[in-house]
């Protein structure tokens, strides 16, 4: 490949930089595999490892990943590298990291690909005696959320859940938890070729054969899931208990084992009224409950397989209107929620294999990979917003029902257009959200005229708000004309060069909804004015930052 050849074939590898690519255009590596804390290789090594691993592209440019090439390769070699990288960065798996070296044809420029693992469970990364992590295009020392994160991950083949529980018997099991099992656990393998013999197992066996018990000793996923409520305290220091939380009306209420029945009990006290609807091609309003039970229900039982135990807390269930907010300590341990949102990822690991593995046999959860696939799709067919997974860490993980409408031109959209891909979809429910999509995502839902607006500050396009008849709504999120905005900067500065505060004075109670931020607001103006210097209407006269003053241009 030549010098342009090879750039295109990087650009198609590493598009951007992000959290799993760095571009550097080091000339020497003399300094720079082993140098200044924070900014040389081996700091980068311990900030990629210490999130999902990534790729550091040495010898490009910034921005353009142009062939700069690695003038002074200061005697290290594709082979030395990682050896060298081993003896600085403690902890750092031995398997994974390597160099791949490429060359241009023409210029004989050189590029090295430095592969770089994911930390080992429990093992953060260190350098230079620190742990590092990105924080955009800086490294900084790994934040305690995070650490705390990778010190609590799962260790291959230790598994809470699966614990013989010492003392507990067959009597610390609820009754009417173990019928319902077994009517669940028939339900789902009816078609297995010793089905008839299900009605012939004692409980023990039954048990057993659930993968709920363990050679006919209780386990603690046992008494989570089909426990006594007074037999719970044989878990300690575990807690198993979910609280459901009603802030504005003062309402609390606790819901512990057995979870196999609680959770059904806990969703029974959630508001559920009907909520209407209104097609804009349609004189009838659709009628449908504000949430669906089996997305209520499945979110609950995921807390509930994916909680870690060992921190000793609680599943909240916080409702507030028009949203219910499911939260669980321990954050996503195999991959992240977006990667499950089409059903194409199988989650390799569980937090709690054998309980998963038991709420699978009972129809609790599902463990193909589908589950995430499954609420949003029930959610698009109920034409709200989409259940997402904002607000989660490392540590805990925030589940979002949403029970009314966001953005009124979202859901008449799905309404009218059934035939959406669903990542299209995806993408839309983000833009109403205000949470940033990616460039690409932008551009394509752009050329379909799905949304219009600036970066990144995007919202439903024109074309479906008034083919939705909701013009008003659409001129009122979408604020009024920058012509408006700039006629007004312009009678301001009529009377006199004005400082950017007192515009901000004028402007900012004047922006709509949409900008619903005092950051977002400020940049709008920014943006305003400096459109407005380009095509000569004003002129700043005062300098850089707060020293900034603007005049009206005289023609």
């Amino acid at each position: 490949m030549n010098a342009i050849e090879l750039q295109r074939h990087l650009h198609s590898r590493f598009p951007v930089e992000n959290a799993r690519h760095e571009w550097k255009a080091w000339h020497s590596l003399k300094s720079n595999v082993s140098g200044r804390k924070g900014e040389d290789l081996a700091s980068y090594v311990s900030a990629f490892a210490n999130m999902d691993g990534g790729c550091m592209v040495l010898g490009v440019r910034d921005q353009t990943l142009a062939i700069a090439g690695i003038g002074d390769l200061a005697e290290y070699t594709v082979e030395n590298l990682p050896h060298r990288i081993f003896g600085r960065t403690p902890n750092l798996p031995s398997v994974g990291l390597w160099v791949e070296a490429l060359q241009a044809s023409d210029t004989g420029a050189v590029v090295w690909i430095v592969h770089i693992p994911r930390h080992a469970p429990r093992q953060p990364v260190y350098a230079h005696d620190k742990a590092w992590q990105r924080d955009g295009d800086s490294l900084v020392e790994l934040r305690p959320d995070r650490l705390q994160g990778i010190l609590r991950e799962p260790l291959a083949g230790v598994d809470w859940s699966a614990g013989i529980v010492a003392n507990a018997t067959l009597e610390d099991l609820d009754p009417e938890a173990l019928a319902k099992a077994r009517v669940k656990f028939a339900a789902k393998h009816q078609q297995e070729r010793w089905a008839a013999d299900m009605i012939g197992w004692d409980t023990a066996e039954f048990l057993d054969r659930a993968k709920i018990t363990l050679h006919r000793k209780i386990t603690r996923s046992a008494l989570i899931l089909l426990g006594r409520a007074e037999s719970v305290a044989l878990l300690s220091p575990g807690v198993a208990e979910m609280l459901w939380k009603v802030p504005d009306e003062r309402i609390a209420k606790h819901f512990g084992p057995p979870f196999i029945l609680t959770t059904t009990a806990l969703g029974q006290h959630i508001r559920n009224p009907n909520i209407k609807l209104f097609p804009a091609t349609e004189l009838l309003a659709i009628e449908l409950p504000r949430y669906d039970t089996q997305v209520v229900l499945e979110g609950l039982h995921n807390c509930v397989a994916h909680q870690d135990y060992e921190q000793s807390a609680r599943i909240v269930v916080l409702e507030t209107p028009g949203r219910l907010q499911l939260t669980s300590l321990g954050g996503f341990v195999d991959g992240k929620p977006e990667d499950y949102y089409l059903g194409q990822r199988t989650p390799s690991v569980y937090r709690n294999p054998w309980l998963a593995h038991a709420m699978n046999n009972v129809g609790m959860i599902d463990k193909g990979g589908y589950g995430i696939r499954d609420m949003v799709a029930t959610q698009r067919k109920r034409y709200l917003p989409l259940p997402d997974y904002e607000g989660s860490t490392q540590t805990r993980t925030v589940f979002n029902v949403y029970g009314q409408a966001i953005d009124e031109n979202f859901s008449k959209l799905l309404m009218e257009r059934t035939d959406l891909p669903l990542e299209q979809v995806i993408w839309l429910d983000r833009v109403q959200k205000r949470v940033r999509i990616g460039d690409d995502q932008a551009a394509l839902l752009r050329r379909a005229k799905l949304i219009e607006g600036r970066k990144p500050q995007f919202f439903v396009a024109a074309k479906v708000a008034i083919a939705t008849g909701q013009v008003v709504q659409y001129v009122h999120r979408k604020g009024l004309d920058a012509r408006h905005y700039r006629a007004l900067v312009l009678e301001l500065l009529a009377l006199g060069p004005q400082p950017r505060s007192t515009i901000n004075q004028l402007l900012m109670p004047k922006l709509t909804d949409t900008l619903d931020s005092e950051r977002r607001r400020k940049e709008f103006i920014k943006n305003l004015l400096q459109d407005m210097a380009r095509e000569g209407q004003i002129q700043n006269i005062g300098g850089a930052t707060k020293a900034a003053k603007w005049q009206k241009m005289i023609v």
